[in-house]
């Protein structure tokens, strides 16, 4: 290493927790280090003192720290950046260089630090605008912030001069707790114990931090908003705070604990696989109870049709009370139950009932932003119950998904609306087919009861026409 031309002093003081993730950081094992789960750990300053004292060690080596917004980075983690370099006595124009325009911190001995905004936008997908830079490691700050693709892109970057430098791919990841992929492949696979071995998360919460302010601590306790205290002062992660969310947690959790609330009228609900990449849910329903779930990987038309009306048989569901998703593959299956509902996403709103908690028609965007809100309201109200001993993995995905349905553009005066299906499934890792199930059984709750039937009408009105594949269906439930 050069010889600088001002002496300074790496004193790097660590908490226990900082002190585990830093050995994470530093093992030939692991690759990714998930630091946090709540305010005060510590986070951005081990993020920021390990990329310091690397770029000083690898004479020549690339680095980058991220986030979502560059101004928020310039405004926040390289404030702590610059205070860890004054603290070791490293100075600027000395040691290093930082020049604003570039985004980039220039060392003495060839260092570099690069400013990355991961923000993911529509008009750049893939990232491109970060072009084919190489780094020898990086530190993504605020990581509730992004997306997985983000998460992969960068990751898949961090390949320069390892072999030189003689050690392996590493990315740090600081966040307060937040449902996106952190939640699902960090958090959760730590909890349950099934945590790759190329993964590493360290829980740190405020008070696992010996240097803070005892007053940052008590004014975390002075937080009035339940989920926000949760979050950021317990590091639960079962709370989101976000404003634009429709399902409370608790009232979520309370589905499964709710007693039954069995109405004489059967209904099933469908959300129908499509492209062979989803499941088949389907849910059997007493009512607002749901009195049965199964969930099924892709098959064919007929084959799913069959499944339906099996359930129809067994809960003596009349066809007019059955509903499965119109779009795509879930068209055909409507089209062999005739006479049953076919329910399409875009489709215009239902009339509502007048009653006094119905919002006015034109609020929605479509149908399945309507049945949305409306079974939030149920949800939230404690009218929902589930089977006692529903499958555990099919209770995890239903309140998984539940939290990930948002209102789209809280802060726009527009139609009321939700967050894409690809934004969910980027979140999740999978489709909402739970969630989508229990969404169209308010069709029926929405729908006009005006004592005319309107089995076989989709929509804008069209009638189902008898369909030859009936003869097919019967021979599969006959096992012909």
């Amino acid at each position: 290493m050069q010889t600088p031309p001002i002496d300074f002093e790496i004193k790097f003081e660590t908490t226990g927790r900082q002190r585990e993730a830093y050995k994470y950081l530093e093992d030939a094992e692991t690759n990714v280090v998930f630091f946090g789960g709540g305010a005060g750990g510590g986070k951005t300053h081990l993020g920021c003192a390990w990329e310091i004292i690397n770029a000083l060690k690898y004479n020549n080596s690339r680095w980058f720290i991220g986030r979502t917004v560059l101004k928020t980075l310039k405004e926040s983690t390289l404030l702590t950046f610059f205070k860890v370099c004054r603290e070791w006595g490293l100075q600027s124009g000395t040691h290093y260089t930082y020049h604003p325009i570039e985004a980039v911190i220039r060392f003495y001995n060839g260092s570099e630090v690069y400013l990355k905004d991961l923000q993911q936008k529509p008009s750049d997908p893939e990232f491109d605008e970060l072009g084919s830079t190489e780094f020898t490691g990086g530190f993504i700050d605020e990581g509730s912030q992004l997306t997985h693709k983000a998460f992969e892109v960068m990751q898949s970057r961090i390949r320069y001069r390892l072999q030189e430098f003689g050690r392996p791919a590493k990315l740090l990841i600081a966040s307060n707790p937040a449902k996106n992929f952190l939640y699902y492949d960090f958090y959760k696979p730590w909890r349950e114990g099934t945590l790759s071995s190329e993964y590493k998360f360290v829980h740190a919460l405020a008070k696992h931090n010996r240097f803070i302010d005892p007053q940052y601590i008590q004014n975390l306790n002075r937080i009035t908003d339940k989920a926000t205290r949760e979050r950021l002062l317990f590091g639960n992660w079962e709370y989101d705070d976000d404003p634009s969310k429709l399902f409370e947690y608790d009232a979520c959790a309370d589905i499964f604990t709710n007693a039954a609330i069995e109405g004489e009228e059967r209904y099933l609900s469908c959300d129908v696989a499509r492209f062979g990449s989803d499941s088949c849910v389907l849910m059997a329903w007493k009512g607002l109870h749901i009195a049965e779930i199964l969930q099924f990987r892709h098959s064919s038309v007929t084959d799913t049709a069959a499944r339906i009306m099996q359930y129809e048989k067994k809960y003596e569901t009349r066809r007019s009370r059955i509903v499965s998703d119109d779009d795509g593959v879930g068209g055909g299956v409507v089209d062999i139950l005739h006479g049953s509902m076919g329910f399409v996403n875009n489709s215009r709103p239902l009339e509502p009932l007048h009653k006094p908690e119905d919002k006015p028609l034109e609020q929605y965007a479509n149908l399945k932003s309507q049945c949305y809100f409306k079974l939030a309201e149920y949800v939230n109200l404690g009218k929902i119950s589930c089977y006692k001993d529903v499958p555990a993995n099919y209770k995890e995905a239903i309140l998984e998904e539940l939290e990930q349905v948002k209102r789209k553009d809280i802060d726009k005066d527009r139609k009321l609306a939700l967050v894409g299906k690809d934004e969910i499934k980027e979140r999740l890792g999978r489709s909402p087919d739970f969630a989508d199930a229990m969404a169209m059984r308010m069709y029926f709750e929405l729908r006009p009861k005006r004592g005319v039937t309107m089995a076989g009408w989709v929509g804008g009105g069209r009638p189902r026409p008898q369909n030859p594949n009936d003869a097919k269906v019967a021979d599969f439930i006959a096992g012909r």
